[in-house]
């Protein structure tokens, strides 16, 4: 078993550490707000560290799940950064939404450290983060995401190597760019079949074995039917995430109308209050009949 530093035990980062710690690695947590590492270290055992170098002292292995660029940047290259106290050969793995630039400067400078990086965003949300379900896109060499994957399967049911430092959070970006359209189809197939006065468990029903079935559908159908949104992936983060991604294409010459479009339609949620309720609630800005 590995001796694991964990840095960020958010919604996604406390699972996924918990399922680490259930299969016998050796954890250090840090956390920005400590009250948070010490009820994790309460439930899953494991020591608290004051900083994430000192979180990754005594390491093979440091993960973090932070928030942004400017979160990751902090824990890895800041004063009390975890690159500053790993030893050479270890393995740094970011779980963390982020830009590419980021991912492909960290490889950079850890490589010149003797480290070995991986940027591994993850997709399945909070539900598959706590189920140990989660899929995960790689970018960095193969010995180090072969290294990364052994860890990984604790919580994981998919984990592909995408290609070099960078590809894995350019991945995530087409993921987000996916689920954005998806998830405004279904909105508007929803209020279209309110509408119509059609009974929409039945409208699932008939519809969801076919060609229109999503992941989206069987999860946000009923849930957005009843305004339900206290739940899952926040506008927030969308928001954060289809920004990377419009970045990028920025960048790479891609053209990116409609998640252009829809990043609009979720600056419409935050505006009605809806920051932290979950994407589905893009379906709020469309008036019923």
């Amino acid at each position: 078993m590995a001796k694991i530093a964990f840095i960020g035990l958010g919604v996604m980062g406390g699972p996924i550490a918990g399922h680490l710690a259930k299969a016998g690695h050796q954890l250090t947590v840090y956390n920005r707000s400590i009250g948070k590492a010490k009820r994790w270290a309460d439930a899953y055992g494991g020591e608290v560290a004051i900083s994430p170098a000192k979180a990754a002292e005594d390491a093979e292995i440091v993960i973090s799940c932070v928030g942004t660029d400017d979160d990751l940047s902090q824990i890895t290259l800041g004063r009390d950064g975890a690159f500053r106290s790993m030893k050479p050969g270890g393995l740094f793995i970011d779980h963390t939404t982020v830009s590419a630039r980021i991912a492909r400067q960290l490889f950079v400078e850890g490589e010149s450290r003797g480290l070995h990086c991986v940027d591994a965003p993850v997709t399945g949300g909070q539900a598959g983060a706590e189920k140990g379900r989660l899929a995960v896109m790689c970018g960095g060499s193969e010995p180090a995401v072969a290294a990364a994957k052994i860890v990984m399967q604790a919580y994981t049911t998919r984990i592909i190597h995408v290609g070099r430092a960078g590809a894995g959070q350019t991945a995530k970006m087409v993921n987000q760019i996916c689920i954005a359209g998806v998830v405004q189809g279904l909105a508007e197939a929803l209020r279209f079949a309110q509408a119509a006065e059609l009974d929409l468990d039945k409208v699932f029903d008939a519809i969801s074995g076919g060609a229109a079935q999503s992941w989206q559908m069987d999860n946000y159908w009923k849930t957005m039917a009843a305004d339900s949104f206290d739940f899952g992936f926040a506008v927030d983060w969308m928001r954060k995430d289809l920004g990377l991604a419009l970045e990028e294409a920025r960048a790479n010459g891609a053209t990116l109308p409609v998640t252009a479009l829809i990043d609009q339609f979720y600056a419409d949620v935050q505006a009605m209050g809806g920051h932290r309720q979950d994407t589905s609630a893009i379906v709020r800005r469309i008036t019923r009949a």
